[in-house]
């Protein structure tokens, strides 16, 4: 699903070059639960913005689902991140003012979905995040937790083929933590295919495979750097 090859991009920040990845090359299939483990500044969040199609790489190649990115012009973009991938933030992003229902049903009335469908799918995302009851309660109604399941059901009701997960776990305790993984958890089992940026060794062991990013560069975590880690 995802093949990056060589991916290089680089920032200027107060007059100097930043090198944010450097010749990153990674492979991700369909189905997978990957996590990307890296410090602050280790270049995971532009690894995650150019995987979402939200930058572009300065050169290399990233294919989604066997198609160049680096093809496809703004519009084809958009579209894109709206139909294939599904984001959750650390911050969750949701819109204050609309309930837990409206902000799961607001990205399928910019795909202009019909009503009906909005109104089946919104109801079977919100119930396999477990919320049918707060459906009708707004953001500050809801604890940290309970936003966050929001904020995947928005990512779930798009039907996309790719979650992807920046730091799903920042903003919460340690035992809300673990049940957003849970969640996480199932939705792999049910065929989703995952891939959650962390800084947290705790969060990054429970994937399938993990992938360390340090200094724009990216690395397999071997089995045996598992083991001595305490990962596995």
């Amino acid at each position: 699903m995802i093949q990056l090859e060589d991916v290089c991009k680089t920032y200027e920040i107060g007059g100097e070059q930043v090198r944010a990845l450097h010749h990153a090359t990674l492979s991700i299939a369909k189905g997978e639960f990957v996590s990307v483990i890296g410090p602050s500044g280790s270049g995971k969040s532009t690894l995650m913005n150019i995987i979402g199609c939200l930058d572009m790489a300065d050169s290399g190649i990233y294919r989604l689902d066997d198609m160049p990115i680096e093809d496809y012009s703004e519009y084809e973009l958009a579209r894109i991140r709206n139909q294939k991938i599904g984001f959750v933030f650390q911050n969750f992003n949701l819109l204050g003012k609309l309930t837990a229902e409206e902000n799961v049903e607001l990205p399928l009335i910019y795909r202009q979905i019909s009503k009906a469908e909005r109104k089946m799918r919104v109801e079977a995302a919100i119930e396999r995040v477990k919320l049918s009851g707060r459906r009708q309660h707004k953001p500050m109604e809801l604890s940290g937790g309970q936003q966050q399941r929001v904020a995947i059901a928005r990512a779930l009701a798009g039907n996309p083929s790719l979650i992807l997960a920046d730091e799903p776990t920042g903003n919460l305790d340690s035992k809300t933590g673990e049940e957003i993984m849970y969640l996480f958890h199932e939705l792999h089992e049910q065929g989703n295919t995952i891939v959650l940026i962390t800084h947290d060794e705790g969060v990054a062991e429970q994937a399938e495979r993990s992938i360390r990013i340090l200094d724009g560069r990216v690395q397999e975590v071997s089995r045996e750097e598992k083991v001595r880690g305490g990962m596995i």
